[in-house]
């Protein structure tokens, strides 16, 4: 089932940024309720996105009654994952939906986030997940997705580091 969502791009007025925190916060918390370590409430914060929009872009996506049903990062380049690579590829990071969204939100997300990839004139959508999450990667895969490779010490907040999976879909 695909949900009708509208996208947007975010803006760095304190509504979007605010909105943002709101949404990666509740993605948080329900990661820690279900028992997966990967985000933690408060650990990004408006200066986070600020910086995410001004550099790549920030995608909004609306439901059909206008409440914010998720959100994601696109970026052109991610050297602490991925390394120094050609401009081949678009990069998906923080894909956030609110619980409570349509199903098929976060699908829509990705889609939405290939179409850029590829009108961009770019072939590859990439992304990273946890290695750790299993339930995250094979949601990936049914998506499209084919693991490519592993980044055994990406760098994380405070300086910790962690396995990253290396996942790509070719696009357009």
């Amino acid at each position: 089932m695909t949900p009708r969502l509208t996208f947007r791009r975010a803006s760095d007025g304190p509504d979007d940024l605010t909105a943002l925190v709101a949404l990666y916060d509740g993605a948080a918390r329900w990661m820690v309720e279900q028992g997966i370590d990967q985000w933690q409430p408060g650990e990004k914060t408006e200066d986070h996105f600020r910086l995410r929009i001004k550099e790549g872009e920030v995608w909004f996506a609306d439901d059909a009654q206008g409440a914010g049903a998720g959100a994601y990062e696109l970026w052109w380049d991610d050297e602490p994952a991925w390394g120094v690579r050609p401009p081949e590829a678009g990069y998906v990071h923080r894909l956030m939906v609110r619980r409570g969204a349509p199903a098929g939100t976060g699908r829509a997300l990705l889609a939405h986030a290939e179409e850029r990839v590829a009108a961009a004139g770019r072939p590859l959508c990439r992304l990273d997940c946890v290695s750790t999450n299993p339930r995250l990667r094979a949601y990936y895969e049914r998506a499209g997705y084919a693991v490519v490779g592993e980044q055994p010490f990406k760098s994380g907040a405070g300086g910790s580091k962690y396995a990253v999976t290396l996942m790509e879909k070719r696009v357009g």
